[in-house]
């Protein structure tokens, strides 16, 4: 049996490899997708004051602790069961959208586009963003670079820091905002509503004009049928701070809707030997392994879930994007594993056009922004949608405050099982009689990317046990050692 390993994959946070096995036909008789890394915040928060959390938690990693910081500050508030003041929501909203502005930018123009524009069969020495800034030309790179920044500065204003955020405490958040801050970050919201429509006519552009990309993306080497979860809002539009857990089956059908506190209820994991990664899956429906459909607990988080199930998005010019991406792609739910691309395009706009809308409301200047908490913590439950998709944060903590338990359920983790499923129906599909070239292996790639994993979060060990493998090289590159636990 022949083995081909890509190892690193290449654009994504984190670390992670393939290997793709191939039979004596040379075609694909198994696929792994496996994540070397681990990482154990769940286990040192453990006897820390529970108000630590946001600042803890949002040293994950550097890709997304807004999402973090947030989530964390939302449970901490279901812990001492008090409710922020408005202006305090309305600021946190704000600072949030700012991060899915700037993350969204991130993977769509530096990790995705470099596919589209320049070709999945590139070289891989112009397939990145230097390329891509080559063929669309600086002045919309620099664009890009600048609409980044811009998100940053809002997140600097609220947040104290542009990453790794101080803002947050139960019941509010750290200070206000004055009138000044307020209309620098309505002139910063205003150009990035601009910036998300210019995303939106290259896309069109750049991809929908191109047959072969509109073929790729509506074919078969990339369509995956799963459940889908995201947060709602009680209209049933796309929320990315607040509202409930909505599941719709791979028909578009809702199976179930829920508060976070209640996710246990719903959400099991598997675990597999081959990967630090768990596996989760919707209880109600069961564990079938690696396969799709509506017989399998296996659902989907991120852009395109969240737009899945959602019945619209909450400002106008995203919904006519929205509009027109289920019109173009033959209507929901969408299968497309590669359309999660143009519904980031969609989610830019959104959160730029609410970062707008917020900037605009006085109430963000009051000096009214936190409530002090009176009550004795024990226990607390929240979500948000983080750019990659559904996040939970649950603490339980003694009659002091004290962190006896952490369980944090991250979006790349929850996709888990539909990215192994993707990449070895993408390699399937795409190698066959052991003919195999750098750019068919940047196609399997591609299967991961639409994605956006990050494992700086991601990873979890079996509860007691951490299988550790640890390989000794001497300095001509030579296996020496392996040592294993």
């Amino acid at each position: 049996m022949r083995r081909i390993t890509i190892d690193p994959v290449t654009r994504l946070e984190g670390h992670g490899k393939i290997e793709i096995f191939l039979n004596d036909d040379g075609d694909v008789e198994n696929v792994y997708f496996q994540v070397p890394e681990l990482r154990g915040f769940e286990k040192f928060c453990v006897g820390r004051p529970a108000e630590e959390m946001p600042r803890i938690v949002s040293r994950i990693c550097g890709v997304c602790p807004e999402a973090h910081h947030l989530c964390s500050t939302k449970a901490l508030d279901n812990l001492y069961g008090v409710q922020p003041p408005s202006a305090a929501v309305k600021l946190r909203e704000l600072f949030y959208c700012a991060h899915q502005v700037h993350s969204h930018i991130a993977h769509f123009y530096v990790l995705a586009a470099p596919d589209f524009v320049l070709g999945p069969h590139a070289e891989p020495a112009i397939r990145n963003i230097l390329g891509l800034i080559k063929r669309v030309g600086a002045e919309v790179g620099s664009e890009v670079i600048k609409h980044r920044s811009y998100a940053q500065r809002v997140q600097e204003i609220i947040g104290g820091k542009a990453t790794h955020p101080v803002c947050g405490l139960p019941g509010g958040v750290s200070k206000s905002i004055s009138e000044e801050e307020r209309r620098e970050i309505e002139a910063l919201a205003r150009s990035c509503v601009e910036f998300g429509e210019l995303s939106a006519r290259l896309f069109d552009n750049l991809v929908l004009r191109k047959e072969e990309y509109v073929d790729l993306i509506t074919g078969d080497v990339y369509s995956s049928p799963t459940y889908y979860m995201g947060l709602v809002d009680d209209r049933n539009r796309m929320s990315f701070y607040d509202g409930t857990v909505r599941v719709v089956d791979p028909e578009g059908e809702e199976v179930v809707r829920f508060p976070a506190r209640d996710y246990l209820r719903h959400i099991a994991e598997a675990v597999e030997p081959w990967t630090y990664l768990k596996f989760p899956y919707l209880r109600e429906v069961g564990w079938r392994g690696l396969v799709g459909g509506k017989g399998s607990g296996v659902y989907c988080v991120g852009p395109l879930a969240r737009l899945n199930v959602a019945e619209g998005v909450s400002t106008p010019r995203a919904q006519e994007e929205y509009e027109k991406m289920y019109s173009t792609l033959g209507g929901g739910p969408i299968h497309a594993v590669l359309a999660n691309h143009w519904a980031r395009i969609v989610e830019i706009l959104n959160a730029a056009e609410r970062m707008l809308e917020l900037s605009r409301d006085e109430e963000i200047t009051s000096d009214e922004v936190r409530t002090v908490p009176t009550g004795t913590p024990r226990e607390g439950f929240a979500v948000v949608e983080a750019p990659r998709g559904t996040l939970f944060h649950h603490y339980e903590t003694d009659e002091e405050g004290i962190i006896t338990r952490v369980n944090i359920v991250v979006a790349t983790t929850h996709n888990n099982a539909p990215i192994c499923m993707s990449i070895k129906q993408a390699a399937a599909a795409l190698i066959r009689g052991g003919e195999v070239s750098e750019g068919l292996l940047n196609m399997v790639e591609m299967a991961f990317r639409a994605y956006d994993p990050c494992f700086g979060c991601a990873t979890h060990s079996l509860p007691g046990d951490m299988p550790l493998e640890v390989r000794i090289y001497d300095f001509s590159g030579r296996l020496r050692e392996t040592l294993r636990r």
